[in-house]
């Protein structure tokens, strides 16, 4: 009687893990053999590409299905940093600009800040870090150059102007790789795309016009801004034509931002000296610490964004990457508007929102004709 009842306990405890039991599967595969297991995984893959998921072999031979609602949160989750960070950039390059208006130091410091996080990206192998030679550097350095001078070139006019103002003759910038890609590509524009571009250059003039901020400086600079950063463009679809070796969208940023934060010391050196030290900041009667912060801010959020966006361009077409562009100067004028609480007329609104409609009604025309080709 105790035999029976300890032999009922054992069957109804449950069943431990063994080493032993894989191999009795498998031989009880190998008896059997596995071909309906096969064909049922077959299926599943058919099922999962059938469904829209893409799929990858992993290491081991098995397949990942990489889920489509991932890829758009992801997605999502980028080009919410993307405004996110430039809202703050702006913030804190304006804050510095109206203490410290020395816009080529504070480029320097953007650009040192952007070097030291790419250094540390390669070192902690967040990327992996490019070979470049010689003659690549030399092909980068135009590139560099004009990249130099488009960042440059926008901080004179955030210093001297309201970013609301600056970001709303950015928004001409369609028009300028229109004018460049005709010049240099010869790429003639269609009607559709020069219909498109009246209301962006009628929007900026009218919003020019009636700016409460306006001067020259900041004005001529934003639109020198315009043309340096689509010629950079037409540079970069040059060199992206090229064999570039081991660079790719990310890596050629970074090493864009250290040759730029080589480029841009003797400017500074020649234009205004060194005048972000500890002791000139306290003779001007500024709080040293709080203006460090926030200029060490700036350029963290400035890499940051300017990074992020690259990380876009890799996920989406250049005419996405346009539209979501498009939205987020949208973004920035509000909330440089809200958050310095900047005057801003009727006409002026009016002249803002013309232009961007403009831009957004040219993202389309390229949408489209980019339909037509495909």
């Amino acid at each position: 009687m105790a035999r029976s009842l300890a032999t009922s306990r054992a069957l109804l405890r449950p069943h431990k893990a063994s080493p032993l039991r894989p191999v009795a599967m498998a031989r009880n595969l190998a008896k059997h053999g596995s071909r309906p297991a096969v064909k049922t995984w077959r299926n599943v893959r058919l099922h999962a590409a059938s469904a829209g998921g893409s799929e990858a072999e992993g290491e081991d031979g098995g397949v990942q299905v990489a889920s489509p609602v991932a890829k758009t949160m992801l997605l999502g989750g980028l080009f919410g940093a993307w405004y996110l960070f430039n809202i703050f950039f702006n913030i804190y390059n304006k804050q510095v600009l109206k203490v410290f208006p020395n816009p080529v130091t504070c480029t320097w410091i953007q650009f040192t800040v952007g070097s030291f996080l790419t250094l540390a990206m390669w070192t902690l192998k967040l990327h992996p870090k490019p070979k470049v030679d010689k003659d690549m550097l030399l092909t980068i350095l135009p590139l560099a150059v004009v990249h130099t001078l488009g960042n440059l070139l926008t901080n004179v006019s955030l210093g001297k102007v309201a970013v609301s103002f600056t970001h709303t003759i950015k928004a001409m910038e369609p028009f300028f790789s229109v004018l460049l890609s005709s010049v240099f590509l010869g790429d003639a524009p269609t009607l559709p795309i020069v219909l498109s571009l009246l209301p962006v250059v009628g929007g900026v003039a009218l919003a020019s016009a009636t700016e409460a901020s306006f001067n020259w400086a900041g004005f001529v600079s934003a639109m020198g801004s315009n043309i340096t950063f689509q010629s950079r463009n037409v540079l970069s679809k040059k060199f992206m034509g090229q064999k570039k070796g081991s660079l790719d969208n990310i890596n050629l940023f970074s090493v864009i931002t250290l040759m730029s934060g080589f480029l841009i010391v003797p400017v500074m050196l020649l234009t205004e000296g060194v005048a972000f030290t500890p002791n000139q900041l306290a003779a001007a009667n500024l709080n040293v610490k709080e203006v460090v912060t926030r200029a060490a801010m700036a350029g963290f959020f400035f890499h940051a964004y300017q990074q992020v966006s690259y990380m876009i361009l890799q996920r989406v077409t250049p005419v996405t990457h346009s539209v979501g562009n498009c939205v987020k100067r949208v973004v920035v004028i509000v909330s440089s508007v809200l958050f310095f609480r900047t005057p801003v007329s009727t006409l002026n609104a009016v002249g803002t929102a013309l232009a961007l409609t403009g831009v957004f009604l040219y993202s389309r025309v390229k949408t489209m004709q980019g339909k037509k080709k495909a």
